[in-house]
């Protein structure tokens, strides 16, 4: 056993490899509100990292960064296939997400989902040092905690699930689902992102396996495992110190002016997933054109698609939908040298995005689910001035959290097209009072507080470079 006295595990390291011209391979931070979050913690309690460095093949040695121990775990090209884009991408995360897309369940699939949730707890089992505390990162990895507890049940095991978690009667479709409810049932804390989420898990624990939750919590052979929301957030501070350059500051402006000063500027910055409603957004634009509504130029979108599962049939298909919509809106609706629509398939640095969310009139974040969404959050963070307005889906749960958005139902086209329409003539008055109030709950509620709040309710102290395992808290 090494001393590792907290480990993250998670499908991927923190960090990407980048390769020069001459072959080398050097390690740059990843972006993301995980790694900010977790860092300092990880560097108080010298800690490790395990997860996937992110291309096939053999797994590089482990190696240090920022004061954190990096541990990759080995996957092959026909892992990658199977586990990653097939039961994780292709089974569960449609399952997760109500079923808005057809899953996909293919038995090789589930064996190789099994083994490489096995190799990740092996590794874990052997760095973690007795009594230590292991965080487990989302749903590649719901076996883990169920696994690392059979090797190791002196470790104290965290599972954090950052996307939905279904209601039982979808659940139920899962196969070997017995199988993924014991392996998070490992843990001793069992996090989501909405307190409905947990509700469902532990309903999953009666129905199933005939236990009798009390609370937030289950008995598991003699063991209490707590299920509870813990929302995730963002670096507030970051985010608002990027918006707050003149770099950022200078660009929006230049950003209005490309698109021909309109009177409103409608944003969506998704990833390229069919969860996150871009086609109902497009239409709803297009039905408002129609419908006289809206009128180019006064009125434009811009649409950034980052590009995300590209191997996945599900996902080339939903790229040909989206750009097919965007030539018919800008075909129809579109003038020479101003186009209706902008469409970015492409991703852009923080300062870019901070831009365009500066630039936006009206930010429309109207996945058809959402575990939580953290654009809706950045977008919020970055507006300075409290100009602008969000339109946000009532079935993300950042709708939780930001309650004073223009709240709608992605489902329901007259809702969604209303709520484009509310948003954008808002008085200033009315758009600058709910600006202000989401900035002050996100300043009080950011990534930093979900972190702690997480591990506080694990057991560990707060920020303590070297603790006695027993000297923690129990869970209840």
């Amino acid at each position: 056993m090494s001393n590792a006295q907290f480990i993250v595990v998670a499908n991927r390291l923190p960090v990407d490899a980048v390769v020069d011209a001459e072959g080398n391979r050097t390690w740059r931070r990843s972006p993301g509100g995980l790694v900010t979050a977790l860092e300092p913690v990880l560097q108080a309690n010298r800690g490790t990292w395990i997860g996937w460095a992110g291309t096939a093949g053999a797994a590089p040695e482990p190696f240090e960064s920022d004061g954190v121990t990096l541990l990759p775990v080995e996957l092959s090209e026909n892992e990658i296939f199977r586990y990653y884009e097939g039961f994780s991408n292709a089974s569960l995360w449609p399952l997760y997400h109500d079923a808005v897309e057809p899953r996909v369940f293919r038995r090789s699939w589930w064996k190789s989902y099994y083994e490489v949730n096995e190799r990740f707890a092996e590794v874990c089992a052997r760095e973690a040092a007795p009594g230590a505390v292991v965080w487990i990162q989302d749903y590649q990895l719901q076996l883990v905690p169920g696994m690392l507890r059979e090797r190791r049940p002196d470790l104290r095991i965290g599972f954090f699930l950052h996307i939905p978690f279904p209601p039982v009667e979808l659940f139920m479709q899962l196969p070997h689902r017995m199988e993924i409810l014991k392996g998070l049932l490992g843990a001793d804390l069992v996090g989501f992102q909405r307190p409905l989420a947990a509700q469902n898990f532990l309903a999953l624990t009666r129905h199933l396996l005939g236990y009798r939750p009390r609370g937030h919590y289950v008995t598991v052979d003699d063991r209490l495992v707590r299920a509870d929301a813990f929302p995730i957030s963002i670096d507030t501070a970051a985010n608002e110190e990027v918006a707050g350059t003149e770099r950022v500051r200078q660009r929006a402006k230049e950003i209005r002016a490309e698109l021909g000063e309109p009177e409103t500027i409608f944003l969506g910055v998704d990833r390229l997933d069919y969860t996150k409603g871009i086609e109902v957004r497009l239409k709803a634009f297009r039905e408002l054109l129609e419908d006289g509504r809206l009128e180019v130029p006064k009125a434009v979108m811009i649409q950034v698609a980052t590009p995300s599962r590209e191997r996945v049939d599900q996902y080339v298909a939903l790229r040909e939908r989206v750009e097919r919509e965007v030539g018919r809106i800008n075909g129809e609706y579109g003038q020479v040298g101003l186009p209706a629509v902008h469409y970015l398939h492409q991703s852009f640095d923080r300062y870019e995005l901070a831009a365009l969310y500066q630039a936006a009139d009206v930010m429309a974040v109207t996945p058809l689910r959402d575990g939580m969404n953290l654009v809706a959050k950045e977008y919020v963070a970055s507006q300075a001035d409290n100009r602008g307005a969000l339109v946000l889906s009532e079935f993300a749960g950042a709708a939780g959290d930001l309650r004073q958005a223009f709240l709608v139902n992605p489902h329901d086209l007259t809702d969604l097209k209303d709520g484009f329409v509310t948003a954008a003539t808002a008085s200033a008055d009315d758009k600058m009072k709910r600006m202000r109030a989401m900035r002050r709950y996100l300043r009080k509620h950011d990534v930093s507080r979900w972190a702690r709040s997480f591990l506080t309710a694990l057991g560990v102290p707060e920020r303590s470079a070297a603790y006695n395992p027993g000297s923690l808290p129990s869970a209840d």
